[in-house]
Parts: C-alpha cells; structure tokens; sequence
C-alpha cells in the first residue's frame, strides 16, 4: 500500500477537527466504513444537484455547500471509523480512491448545467480525471500517494464558498447569478489546463529519480495464437 502525505495547506486545521466528531456521531461498530464512504457520495450527488439548480433556485447553493460540507465529513471518519472497528480493508480503500474524484466530476456537471455551458464542463471533466489518473500512477510508481498544497479539501472548500456565493447573488442580484456561475467554471477549467502540464512534466521527472525499478516484463497472454 503506498505511502499517504498531504501538502494540503487546509488539511491540518480541517482535517482534525471533522475527524474529532466522530465519537459524536456514534456510528455502530458494526456499520461498514464502505457504508460511509457510500453515504459520502450521496452527499456529494446531492450537493451536485444543488449546483445544477443554484442559478434557478436561492436555494440551490446552500444545497450544494451542505453536500459538499457532507462529502467531506464523511472522507474524514471513513477511515478512522475502519481502524477503530477493525475494519479495514483494500477493498474499502479502493472504493474511497474510486468516488472521490467521481464526485468532483458531478460537482463540475452540475456547475455546467447551472450556466448552460456543458462545453466548458466537459472540457473541465476530461482535466480533472487526468489528473486523477495521473495522481494515482504517480502513486503506483513512487509507493506514495501525494496531496498537492491545493488538494482536495482546498477544492471541496472553494466550492462550497462558491456555491454559497451563488445563494446570495440568486437573493440579492439574481441577474448577475449566472454569469458569476460561468466565470467560477471558466476560471477553475483555466486553471486546470495550466496546472496539468505542469504537474504531468513534474510527476515524470519524480518517477525518473525515485520511482520503482522500470517493469521490463513482457505480457502474459492467456490465448495462444
């Protein structure tokens, strides 16, 4: 299993204090952390259809910021409810890795639809899972899974002051609601197509200097010729 770091400049005053509720919330020792994991991502589909509608309803961005909120307090006590009970898991652990970054493409869907703009949307999916995948062979090559300093929580964060943003303009200036919701997804898609080279050109050199032996096999194929 590779090794977990975090660069996270939130991580370490979020991180703790969500992670310290999880006594409060008396989850039975019985209950999978996959069921957390899985509640999580419902939290974060709700939060998804709260951007979808943030720019129709007022009511859409506080929506989206509590499933957002939810998504993450969930992320936070998934994995400490499963070393407290003794319950993990690979496969536990697979299945976190695996919607985490499915949530962040629903949450970039449904910025999109709020501005009708699934062009920009579809160009913001396409970066956000390369960098996933890029996250995750970094990860496999190196033996440690790493959290850039604008990581996941800095991302969950901005999304949920942003969608917050979108309930007060939908209140007080609701003309200016979408286009403020089309700049957001403008800006984050920018700032992804920027940060990608340059997180793919810094993530070879690293597998270069301190990645595992190169795999020089051949493959085992299962059908003769």
């Amino acid at each position: 299993m590779s090794k977990r770091v975090s660069h996270s400049l939130l991580d370490p005053f979020v991180g703790p204090p969500l992670a310290a509720l999880y006594p409060r919330l008396h989850i039975p020792r019985g209950f999978p952390p996959e069921g957390i994991v899985m509640i999580g991502h419902l939290s974060a589909i709700a939060g998804a259809i709260g951007l979808a509608i943030s720019t129709t309803y007022w009511w859409g961005g506080l929506l989206a910021a509590t499933g957002i909120a939810g998504n993450h307090l969930a992320d936070c006590v998934d994995g400490r409810h499963a070393r407290a009970t003794g319950q993990c898991r690979n496969g536990g652990e697979l299945l976190d890795h695996f919607t985490d970054p499915l949530s962040f493409t629903y949450w970039l869907v449904g910025l999109a639809i709020a501005c009708g703009r699934l062009d920009i949307g579809l160009v913001a999916v396409i970066v956000l899972m390369a960098m996933a995948v890029l996250t995750n062979l970094r990860a496999k090559l190196t033996g440690e899974f790493t959290l850039a300093a604008f990581g996941p929580t800095e991302f969950k964060t901005l999304l949920a002051f942003f969608a917050l943003t979108l309930t007060s303009l939908s209140v007080f200036v609701p003309a200016v609601t979408q286009t403020t919701c089309l700049a957001g997804l403008a800006s984050l898609t920018v700032i992804g197509l920027i940060l990608l080279p340059i997180q793919l050109l810094q993530s070879v050199r690293e597998v270069n200097r301190c990645g595992t032996q190169p795999d020089t096999s051949e493959w085992d194929t299962t059908r003769s010729s």
